[in-house]
């Protein structure tokens, strides 16, 4: 017989085999269900997960708690800024009516002056008379100031009293007793002063003391 002939193919007529089985170490089955087993936590573990997950819930309820604060936060301060803003209105709108009350109450007082100063022109037209024009302007310049008293305006002594650089304005000075020193001779404008406020210094004529003057 030929060697050929009587050679032995080990791999001819093999059949292949797909076996997923697997063993250990020692030689025993291991089930295809059977997986590693995860690490046991410690209880020191378990306790840290906890206290993180109690801290994230703490914090998420703070955070929404905080957000609701914030929008009613937001909400109160455009109330108030929208309230602010009609308090505002309505003061300027009460101030507006206070000032044109005032001037309104002003001007009344002041038509009785103009029909004053209307009938001594509308005299001096038939009457030539100098001194029913002088009466007809005196009692329009009295009816004036009376006017002006009525709504808190306030004439400034002067004749007589002791010169105050706070209220007379010295326009000139003139020779005089010593008991009338520094006292006012004569006026030539009259100051007033309103709500506590000078509105014009009196202009006057200062005396001084006749020794004084001398030296």
């Amino acid at each position: 017989m030929n060697e050929q002939e009587t050679e032995f193919d080990e791999t001819e007529g093999a059949i292949p085999v797909n076996d997923k089985r697997r063993f250990n170490t020692d030689g025993e089955r291991i089930a295809d269900d059977d997986k590693p087993a995860e690490p046991v936590k410690s209880a020191y573990e378990t306790a840290l997960e906890n206290q993180l997950m109690a801290e994230k819930t703490r914090r998420e309820a703070a955070e929404t708690k905080l957000g609701s604060v914030q929008v009613k936060f937001e909400e109160a301060k455009a109330n108030l800024e929208k309230e602010t803003a009609e308090m505002r209105s309505r003061l300027m709108k009460t101030l507006e009516d206070r000032g044109k009350q005032a001037q309104f109450n002003f001007l009344t007082t002041l038509l009785p002056v103009l029909d004053n100063l209307n009938l001594a022109v509308a005299a001096s037209e038939t009457d030539p008379s100098v001194e029913h024009l002088r009466s007809g302007v005196i009692g329009t310049a009295r009816s004036f100031e009376r006017a002006l008293i009525d709504v808190g305006v306030e004439p400034i002594a002067a004749v007589g009293v002791t010169f105050d650089p706070e209220e007379h304005e010295a326009v000139d000075m003139v020779a005089t007793t010593a008991e009338n020193d520094g006292k006012i001779v004569a006026e030539y404008a009259r100051g007033y002063r309103f709500a506590g406020k000078l509105l014009r210094p009196a202009r006057v004529q200062v005396g001084k003391a006749l020794a004084d003057a001398a030296g």
